[in-house]
């Protein structure tokens, strides 16, 4: 059986594996990277990092993001939160789907993206920004 102690350890679990109380901000990233029509920003948090994705109307993967990469598709995976904006994301497979405010998606490598309408898109991205708008 495994117990919390008062100082936050876990009986019977290695310290290495012990998860640290950490608090950060996205109007203080650790890390910004900008390409045409959008940025994604970086926060080190929790071993991992998670990202804000910000996309500007008229921005789509294929044409701002594609020469950075250097690939056909997008080949990060997502795991995200849509917070703004609607999304349209092209499965190399051909699924289609419009993400809105309060979705989740679980985006596999292999797509393309743009932002439908005037509004921005912002999503947070627990899962594929560290990789995000960087080139090789």
């Amino acid at each position: 059986m495994t117990r919390v102690r008062g100082d936050g350890t876990v009986s019977g679990m290695s310290t290495s594996t012990r998860h640290l109380t950490e608090q950060k901000s996205f109007a203080d990233p650790d890390e910004v990277r900008e390409f045409p029509n959008g940025r994604v920003e970086l926060l080190d948090i929790g071993n991992g990092q998670v990202g804000r994705i910000i996309a500007e109307p008229g921005w789509r993967w294929s044409n701002d993001v594609k020469p950075i990469a250097g690939t056909e598709s997008c080949e990060a995976p997502h795991f995200q939160y849509h917070v703004s904006g609607r999304l349209a994301v092209r499965m190399d497979d051909g699924t289609e789907l419009i993400a809105e405010p309060g979705d989740i998606t679980s985006l596999p490598s292999g797509h393309d993206a743009w932002v439908v309408g005037d509004e921005p898109v912002v999503v947070i991205d627990w899962y594929g920004a560290s990789h995000y708008g960087k080139g090789d």
